[in-house]
């Protein structure tokens, strides 16, 4: 028999890429997917079973179909996109119901596959040029981004010590780019001139929509555990991705840029949630 997955967020950018990636493969048997809207692109294997955001079903569905792994793709890092308490509910609340499941008794569940992201670390002028596994953010975290996805790692960790014959996967995607991917940095490289903040370049590092996808298949197909930073290779300044791009940068004053981005919201130019304007400061 083959695999049996389970994808959160099938509606989303990433569960269904990786549903669709994932019908291509002759090792997996099964493959139902999880979310409050239908997918958007069209799939031929993929069962689709609706739930609501905290995903509060998901005990039953795993019982049902005896799924042996679980990959959450629907942990939300854009701020933008809803307000802290949907956010919280989706991240926080929705893994909790997750991890409840697969250890419930009798459960099949033998694999956990998580996407999160190197928004984990934060981004302050006392980081260092490069963060490990092992290594924790130098600062308290100071978005709601940031707070949600540090308690989905805190249940995690205790979900995995508690579980030991669970392998359980967790990947930190740094920012992503791509031809299709949708992200504040995507929407401000879109612009006639991308913005930056007078005084700083930050060396930022990127990784590619497929590669992501590829990841999360690859640590899937080879049941590997533990804990990983992705990211493309070397980091490059905000001011040169401009130019790779084809634009220009143009200044935001390094006083009050909370009350600048709000204005250049506003006036819908494009939008700079706070952990944007933390990394087009340190990077």
């Amino acid at each position: 028999m083959g695999k049996r997955v389970l994808i959160t967020g099938l509606g989303t950018f990433w569960g269904g890429r990786l549903a669709k990636a994932l019908e291509s493969d002759p090792d997996v048997e099964m493959i139902v997917g999880l979310d409050t809207l239908e997918p958007t692109i069209e799939l031929e294997r993929t069962e689709f079973v609706r739930a609501d955001q905290s995903y509060s079903i998901l005990s039953r569905i795993v019982k049902a179909t005896k799924v042996d792994t679980i990959l959450h793709t629907f942990l939300v890092v854009d701020s933008t996109r809803m307000s802290g308490r949907k956010l919280h509910e989706i991240n926080v609340i929705g893994t909790m119901n997750l991890l409840a499941a697969a250890s419930a008794p009798g459960s099949s569940v033998r694999h956990i596959v998580v996407k999160s992201s190197t928004l984990i670390y934060g981004s302050t002028f006392q980081d260092p040029a490069w963060f490990r596994e092992e290594m924790t953010r130098s600062r308290s975290p100071r978005t709601r981004v940031e707070r949600s996805l540090l308690e989905v790692e805190d249940y995690l960790r205790d979900f995995a010590d508690d579980n030991p014959h669970i392998l359980v996967t967790l990947l930190r995607f740094s920012n992503v780019l791509g031809t299709d991917i949708v992200t504040p940095i995507s929407k401000a490289l879109q612009l006639p001139a991308a913005p930056c903040i007078l005084g700083f370049d930050p060396l930022l590092q990127f990784v590619e929509e497929d590669d992501v996808i590829r990841s999360l298949e690859h640590v899937l197909q080879h049941q590997i555990p533990g804990v990983y930073n992705v990211a493309g290779d070397g980091r490059l300044p905000w001011s040169e991705v401009a130019a790779i791009c084809g634009k220009r940068t143009w200044p935001i004053s390094p006083m009050f840029t909370g009350v600048a981005a709000s204005l250049i919201e506003g006036l819908r130019v494009c939008e700079l949630p706070p952990e944007m304007l933390d990394l087009l400061r340190y990077g």
